[in-house]
């Protein structure tokens, strides 16, 4: 439900695509925005803040200030600060509530919400789910895909297709979507959450039982969203693995969806165009939405045809006749890596991996490294421990890179294959982000090919 905005004094923490696009949204209604952010300004942001300021909302950097803070109606809250900050204990001294970009836009708009989380595969399965609606329905992606979802409230859609991440979650309490999807859980986010646990109850917020979805989907064959599920005593479908009713599986190459009893084809494996068996699962949640929205078989089967890999999650770049090049830059962590080599069955592997250490735990990564590669390339700051890692498991096939050129360079002489980037670590070492640690690389494969 909308609020009336005019004249309340709201306060956004984080100069965020999240932050601004909430604080543009809410100015837009009549609200005193306070936008403050506390790290220091830099040269880059200037053009922002000038257009912030334009439209009239207050900016300060390099901290946040008494002025801003009180009297504050609420604060949205950008999802990259983590609650250990300061900011939350003057907030509540001050009693002001606050939420995410996220639930603001699930308060604010008449569009229905589909909601997707778990810890990899979020960004390619909100993609699918919103190329398999799309001619039937209006129903853009948004979230932590990149698009924050007040940018969207223009107009009503359809469907509102939301990657959320475990920061959104656990900074949106109140939202209740149409579908909540939980792909599949791994270690991550630590330090941020404040334990594993705290990690797993974030993205189970959800599915609360006070605001249970109309229809959640959980993965069968991880450990962790089973058990859950198992549990989980409203209306809800099962991919990957076959059941009575309510799932999708693959049963003898073909992807088949069961609703009540009655199952059907959906699309043979190998028709899929994406790459390796988390794909498939990927595409299996996609299909449970879009079937739950009333597109039709052909339709569903025809889309996903066309659908192409998303950037920078094992994404094919090209060949130079003797190698093929993948970008998964968007691999940040351990099992996201192990994913990717899972695509690879049978194939020589080099691998470059590295960036700044989420200090996880490494035994997983290195047992399937020794499996099935060839070759690793490392860089960044993690050389060393993955180094000493994978000498302590037997592997020692390992070249220290200086750069990122230096490592494509360094595979290339390696006569595999294969060339997968997928770094298992954050990007923040080397590069801004993951985007631009994957567009850099792309970059640099593209004057080898």
């Amino acid at each position: 439900m909308k609020r009336k905005w005019f004249d309340k004094k709201v306060l956004i923490c984080g100069l965020s695509k999240s932050g601004t696009a909430a604080a543009e949204y809410l100015a837009s209604r009549g609200a005193d925005c306070y936008l403050t952010e506390f790290k220091p300004a830099e040269e880059k942001d200037k053009d922002l803040i000038e257009n912030l300021e334009k439209q009239g909302i207050k900016v300060e950097t390099g901290g946040h200030s008494e002025e801003f803070i009180d009297g504050a109606y609420l604060a949205i809250m950008s999802p990259g600060i983590s609650p250990k900050k300061d900011i939350y204990k003057r907030l509540k001294e001050h009693n002001v509530p606050y939420m995410s970009e996220v639930e603001l836009a699930f308060d604010e708009t008449e569009s229905t919400f589909i909601a997707i989380t778990g810890t990899n595969g979020k960004t390619t399965t909100t993609s699918l789910i919103s190329h398999l609606l799309s001619g039937d329905f209006d129903a853009p992606f948004c979230g932590n895909i990149g698009v924050p979802p007040t940018r969207l409230l223009d107009k009503k859609h359809d469907y509102l297709v939301c990657e959320m991440s475990s920061y959104q979650c656990e900074l949106s309490p109140t939202i209740q979507p149409f579908i909540a999807c939980f792909l599949n859980w791994t270690e991550n986010h630590i330090d941020w959450h404040d334990g594993l646990d705290n990690y797993f109850k974030a993205k189970a917020k959800l599915f609360a039982p006070e605001k249970a979805p109309t229809f959640a989907v959980f993965n069968g064959v991880d450990p962790k969203v089973s058990e859950f599920a198992a549990k989980y005593p409203y209306e809800k479908f099962i991919f990957a693995k076959e059941c009575d009713k309510n799932c999708c599986y693959v049963k003898d190459g073909k992807v088949m969806f069961k609703r009540r009893k009655d199952a059907e084809e959906i699309i043979p494996v190998d028709e899929i165009p994406l790459v390796g068996e988390h794909n498939v699962q990927n595409v299996m949640v996609a299909v449970i939405v879009a079937k739950l929205c009333g597109v039709s078989t052909e339709t569903i089967r025809e889309r996903i045809k066309t659908f192409k890999a998303v950037e920078h999650r094992i994404e094919y770049v090209g060949t130079d006749g003797k190698h093929k090049f993948y970008n998964d830059s968007k691999s940040t962590t351990t099992e996201a890596t192990i994913v990717a080599l899972r695509a690879f069955p049978n194939k020589d592997v080099t691998l470059i991996m590295g960036g700044r250490d989420k200090m996880t735990d490494l035994n997983g990564l290195c047992e399937k490294t020794k499996e099935c590669v060839k070759s690793v390339v490392l860089i960044g700051e993690a050389t060393q421990r993955f180094k000493e890692a994978l000498e302590a498991h037997g592997y020692t096939n390992i070249y220290e890179a200086k750069s990122l050129e230096d490592s494509v360079d360094k595979a290339i002489e390696y006569e595999n294959e294969i060339i997968l980037f997928s770094p298992a670590c954050a990007s923040f070492d080397m590069f801004n982000n993951f985007e631009h640690r994957g567009e850099e690389f792309k970059k640099y494969v593209g004057t080898k090919i």
